[in-house]
């Protein structure tokens, strides 16, 4: 089960004056799945007013229903063979979204299985949130235990000409559990139940 409390510690640090997102990296896809265009940049060195454009897509994820809309999934060590869905996530997390080869390959798996008949974007998060320590009293004290590192994806319909809509369906990875990382957990969302179960059924398969 997902703690709402975590969710909501995460998205008070997505502030364009205060963000733990430091990169950001996206695609706009056709109807029919194919890739029409990518980016890849520092998040900071947007303006502001696409920082806060773009965090809110991200925040709708985490602030979607807790465990109705955004569900939490075991990733079982037999999903994470070679050249599984994972291992593609794992890279992704270790360049901090940097390596292009990796998103592309993202986007042309997600392209291959979702072809609703409608452009759409798909935007990648990565984000570093040093975890501040909460004393017995739930008040928070200086420093940090734990760095807690991340991938948030969004999928979203296009509003206009290269500008996502609200967020039909998106994931985070790994599942932030306890305050701290669990590469073990996924946690993904669905605005409504059952419109992307092809895509969920192959983000859990772990095949890519």
């Amino acid at each position: 089960m997902i703690n709402r409390e975590d969710m909501l510690e995460l998205t008070r640090r997505m502030t364009p004056a205060r963000s733990s997102v430091a990169r950001i990296a996206g695609a706009y896809l056709d109807e029919e799945g194919y890739v029409d265009g990518t980016f890849n940049t520092n998040f900071l060195k947007l303006p502001a007013g696409e920082r806060s454009k773009n965090l809110n897509l991200a925040k709708q994820v985490l602030l979607s229903k807790t465990n109705e809309q955004l569900q939490e999934y075991k990733i079982s060590p037999e999903m994470r063979k070679l050249g599984s869905i994972w291992q593609l996530l794992d890279g992704m997390l270790e360049s901090e979204l940097k390596n292009d080869a990796f998103s592309d390959l993202l986007y042309e798996l997600i392209g291959e299985i979702f072809r609703p008949g409608y452009p759409y974007a798909c935007f990648l998060y990565f984000g570093q949130y040093d975890v501040p320590v909460k004393g017995t009293d739930r008040a928070w004290l200086e420093g940090s235990e734990v760095v807690y590192k991340y991938i948030l994806c969004s999928v979203s319909p296009l509003a206009g000409k290269y500008e996502p809509g609200a967020p039909l369906f998106g994931f985070l990875y790994p599942a932030f559990r306890g305050r701290s990382t669990d590469r073990a957990y996924v946690n993904i969302f669905e605005a409504q139940e059952g419109t992307f179960k092809e895509l969920k059924a192959w983000l859990l398969a772990g095949k890519n």
